[in-house]
This record gives structure tokens, sequence and C-alpha cells, in this order.
């Protein structure tokens, strides 16, 4: 890789002449139409509709409409100068039940979007799974069932051979800490579990899936495979013992959950504690099959976590203290750029120096509606530029980083919260479907063509 960010004497902010500058985004926030052209239903389309589950009862049947409007977006990312776009696959899409038979006319909807990035000069960059498990598959367990790696590599073999000829980046899985913890043990996200054992099971079980898929890449694709993590660093709130024991716990089930499964081999220890007589050791088969060589790390990063002991909290038994004298986004998340640096650093302390790629970073905020044609959203363009130039102390430092896509192209559905917290770069409309570039677009569009060089501005 061309490293002009530690060359000698270098302070300017410019990033490594071949880094890779994108945007991402996922299906089932974005595209609508949930059951066009023979697509399945999701868990999340399920969840949605189910009263209570979203702020306001939004659902994501019309979304962005991108499933319609994918050429007028990739026109927009191709006026911002995106280089690349990570976008997810709606597996019931393709796969209407889950397993067995692929729905021609969904595939051919990913097969358009492929096509239109790569005319207009942009690498697409596929994650097979962001959070919208068919639900024809959750009525036989979901991620409990064990028999979900084998269903789950089946589908992305489907997709390699449909799409590896042009896609060059691949990613297994997007943040499966948020679909055990969201999902299984809060009940906030769909499927809506609330359980203190499954949460175990569906970690096993995501990891097998993870496992099998880039097992089956290695036999048939042609080029680069990963997996997409968010990472929060954890720092104690004080020096109690009680509160440094409660770090290193919420440091394993958010950071290590995934990662030393990859790279070890093992799940942390601290897991016999958290979860007590619901856990159970990995055997020597799902070690191996779990540790499968990837090719780069996805990171989404957004926050850090300040943590003190909480007995009576579900697992890992801590909880995260707001700090009152911090900037937050509309989220309620502190901003904490050196948090990105941090994360970073550590990953090539502890697994060494595995290529990366910043998959999200980004951030919600009150936007105003837009004026004349324009929305002004100055603290998204400050949290870029914190997090950027954060990006760019871990490359001197040594950590290899290879590119970054910012969270999000379009503001869409946020989960749970449906469309009351805007992420994007791109002003939607959710009533006309009209797209408006925010100041931050704009920025964004500047640090790529100058690869970084304007944050020195």
């Amino acid at each position: 890789m061309t490293d002009t960010a530690t060359e000698p004497g270098n302070t300017k902010p410019w990033f490594p002449a071949d880094f890779l500058w994108g945007a991402a985004t996922s299906a089932y926030q974005i595209e609508g139409s949930p059951l066009a052209d023979g697509a399945g239903p999701s868990i999340w389309h399920h969840f949605t509709h189910t009263p209570g589950q979203t702020t306001d009862g939004d659902t994501g049947d019309i979304a962005c409409d991108h499933y319609h409007c994918y050429a007028d977006d990739v026109a927009l990312m191709r006026l911002l100068g995106l280089q690349a776009y990570r976008f997810s696959v709606s597996w019931s899409r393709v796969l209407p039940e889950g397993r067995g038979r692929v729905n021609a006319k969904g595939l051919a909807f990913y097969d358009r979007l492929v096509d239109e990035l790569l005319a207009a000069g942009i690498q697409p960059a596929a994650t097979l799974y962001h959070w919208d498990l068919p639900a024809a598959l959750d009525h036989l367990g979901g991620w409990l069932n064990p028999d979900i790696a084998h269903w789950f590599a089946d589908y992305a073999e489907a997709m390699f051979r449909a799409l590896d000829d042009r896609v060059q980046l691949w990613m297994t899985l997007n943040e499966p800490w948020v679909i055990c913890d969201a999902g299984y043990l809060h009940g906030v996200h769909a499927p809506g579990h609330k359980s203190v054992f499954d949460p175990v099971l569906a970690s096993r079980n995501l990891m097998r899936a993870h496992g099998e898929a880039v097992c089956r890449y290695r036999t048939i694709g042609n080029h680069r495979i990963g997996i997409a993590i968010n990472l929060e660093p954890k720092y104690p709130a004080s020096n109690r013992e009680a509160d440094l024991a409660a770090t290193q716990r919420a440091d394993a089930y958010m950071n290590r959950q995934f990662l030393d499964p990859i790279f070890l081999g093992n799940y942390p220890d601290e897991f016999r504690d958290i979860f007590a007589e619901g856990w159970f050791d990995l055997t020597a088969d799902d070690a191996q099959l779990i540790r499968q060589p990837i090719d780069f790390l996805g990171i989404n990063y957004y926050s850090r976590g300040v943590t003190r002991d909480d007995p009576s909290a579900l697992p890992p038994g801590t909880i995260s203290v707001r700090q009152s004298d911090a900037p937050h986004t509309d989220l309620g998340w502190e901003i904490f750029p050196q948090g990105l640096t941090d994360v970073l650093t550590w990953i090539k302390d502890r697994y060494g120096n595995v290529p990366i790629y910043i998959t999200e970073n980004g951030a919600a905020y009150n936007d105003p509606a837009p004026t004349n044609g324009a929305v002004d959203d100055p603290d998204r363009v400050a949290y870029y530029r914190g997090h950027l130039l954060a990006v760019l102390e871990a490359i001197r430092k040594g950590v290899d980083v290879r590119g970054y896509f910012a969270w999000s192209l379009l503001d869409n559905l946020e989960w749970a919260y449906g469309f009351s917290k805007r992420f994007g770069l791109i002003h939607v409309d959710f009533a006309t479907q009209a797209r408006t570039l925010k100041s931050s677009a704009h920025f964004y569009g500047d640090v790529i063509r100058s690869n970084g060089a304007c944050l020195n501005t």
C-alpha cells in the first residue's frame, strides 16, 4: 500500500494514494418495496409492522425507494466523487424462503445496481447480511438453529456466483454484536427476543455462518472477503476495582466477542462469568471453522463507552456512564474521535496488522429542512473532520487502514427509531423522495478530491 501519511516530516493530513473513499447503506433501511417482484418478508418487515416497535410506527415499505431510484442515487454518488459504495443484499429478496429457490427478479436488482456502479466508476462492496433475516428462517429458529450456518453459506454462494465477477469486496455479516445484544438479549431489534441464553447461541451460529461463507468463497471467489464488526473502546468510570473489572467484561462482551474467535480461535475467558450456566465452550471443529483467514476487517465506529459496574444490569453486568461535559449526537452518543484511533491501534497490537476498512462512521443530527436547495449541517462536518483526522493518526502509527465508508449516504430508516434520526450525507424528503446534498456531502466530496489534504484548512 502506498503510504504518504507516514513519510518523514509529513504533517499534512493526507491519506495513502490508494486509499478507498466510499459511503455505506443497508438494504432494509433504504430499498423499500420489501415484497416486490417475488421477494419474501424479513424479520424486520414483521418487526416494523408490529405495533409499538418503531417510532411513529415507521416501516421500510418505502424508505428511500432506492429499489426504484437506484440509478439516480448512483448519479449522486458520482457527483460526490465516491470511489466505492457499500450496500447490503436483502437475503429474502434473493431467496424468498431463505433457502432453495433463487428469485431471479430479486437477484436482477443487485445485478443492475452493480452494473450501474461500475459504469459510474464506483467500486461495489457487498455485505451479505445486515440484520434482515428471511422470516421463513426465523420460523425455523433463525440464528438459534445450528443449521443456519449452512443456509447462510448456500445463500452466500448464490451471491458469489452471481456477482463475484464484478464485486471485489465482500463482507459476510454486519455488526453481529448488535444482532445478539439488541435482537436476542434486549429485544429492541428484530426478532425481538429477550433472553440471557439466546445471545450465546446466536453469537455461536453467526460466527459459524461467517466461517462457512468464507470457506465457500475460497472455493469459488476470486477477490477479498471479510466481516464488519462494530467496536466501542471501553474506559473505566473510576479506578474502583469493580469498575476496572466491569470495563474488562464490557470490552470482552462487545469488542472481543467476535474478534477473538476469528483471530485467536476462542472466546474471551470473561464469558464464563458473564453468562454463567448459559455459556458453553467452542468445540474444536467450530473453532477451526470460525478461524478461517479473512482478507480484511471492517470496523464500524461511532462512540466510546465509559463503564461502571452494575450487577443488576443484564449481561455483562455493566452500564455506560454519560459524560455530561462532552458533546453528543442526536442519538445521545458521545463524540470521541480519539476512541477511533485507540481502537484501531488496539486491533494492531492484539491481532496483528490486518488490513482494515472503516466500514461505517457517522453521526445522527436533527438537521434542518432544505432551504434553497441546501441543508447546512456543520455539526456533522465537524464530526467527520475529527474522525478522519483520528483515522489518519492511526495510519501514522502504523495501522493498515485502507479505506473509509461514511455512514450513511442517505437519510434512512434508522431501525427502531424509524425516520426520526438522520445520518445521511444526503437529505431525503420521505414524502416526496427528493434528495438534497447537505454541507457534509460537499465537505466529504472535497475530502475525496483532495485525498484528505483539505482537512488541514
